[in-house]
C-alpha cells in the first residue's frame, strides 16, 4: 500500500479530493460521522481527547461541538486548514504520527480511525503506536480502526500495540460494535493504556 506522503506526492489534488469525497457524503445524508458518536459514548463531558489523523476535522470537529477538548493532528496541511475552517474552537495541528506531532498535554481518550495507520509505511506504524503512547494519560483508552487486506494485519498490529505498551482491551469488526473474529475484514480496537 503507497503511504499518504507517497500518494499526496503522486497526485497534488488527492487531498482535495479525499475532503470533497466526505462533503459528497454528507450532502447525500450519508452518516459520516459514526465513530465520533462512538467515541462520545465512551467519553465524560468535556474530556481530552486526541484525533490522530484527523483529516479534516470530521470526528474531532463532531467531539468537539459536543463539549469535548479535542486536538486533531494530521501531516496533510491542506486538511488541517479545512479543519480549522469549519471547527476553529479545537485545536488542529499539521504533525506526523510517526514523528514529531508538536502536540503537547496528554490525553484521557483517543480516537485514529480511517486507516490511518495504513497509510504509514511498515517501519513508522511501531514508532506511531509509540508516539501515540506517550500522549495519552494513564489509564486512558486509544480507539483504532482499519480495514484488511491494506497491508498491515490484526495479528501484526496487536502484537505492534502490546509491544508499545497497551493493552487490547477489545475488539469489534465494526464502528457500531460488531463482534470480531478470524473471518472479519475491518478491526475496531480499544486500547488501554
Amino acid at each position: 500500500m503507497p503511504t499518504w506522503k507517497e500518494i499526496t506526492s503522486q497526485n497534488p489534488e488527492h487531498s482535495k479530493n479525499y475532503a470533497a469525497r466526505w462533503d459528497r457524503l454528507e450532502a447525500q445524508g450519508n452518516d459520516i460521522v459514526g465513530e465520533a458518536r462512538l467515541i462520545d459514548a465512551m467519553a465524560p463531558r468535556g474530556a481530552k481527547i486526541l484525533d490522530a489523523g484527523c483529516g479534516q476535522g470530521r470526528i474531532g470537529g463532531y467531539l468537539q461541538q459536543r463539549g469535548h477538548d479535542v486536538t486533531g493532528v494530521d501531516l496533510d496541511p491542506l486538511l488541517i486548514q479545512q479543519a480549522k475552517q469549519r471547527y476553529p474552537e479545537a485545536t488542529w495541528i499539521v504533525g506526523d504520527l510517526a514523528e514529531d506531532t508538536n502536540v503537547e498535554g496528554s490525553f484521557s481518550l483517543g480516537v485514529c480511525a480511517g486507516n490511518v495507520l495504513t497509510f504509514l509505511a511498515p517501519e513508522q506504524r511501531r514508532p506511531a503506536l509509540a508516539h501515540l503512547y506517550q500522549l495519552m494519560d494513564s489509564p486512558s483508552r486509544l480507539v483504532v480502526g482499519f480495514g484488511g487486506g491494506r497491508g498491515y494485519s490484526f495479528p501484526a498490529f496487536f502484537e505492534d500495540a502490546q509491544a508499545e505498551g497497551f493493552t487490547v482491551q477489545q475488539r469489534f469488526s465494526s464502528w457500531d460494535l460488531q463482534p470480531f473474529d478470524q473471518h472479519s475484514d475491518f478491526l475496531v480496537a480499544v486500547l488501554s493504556k
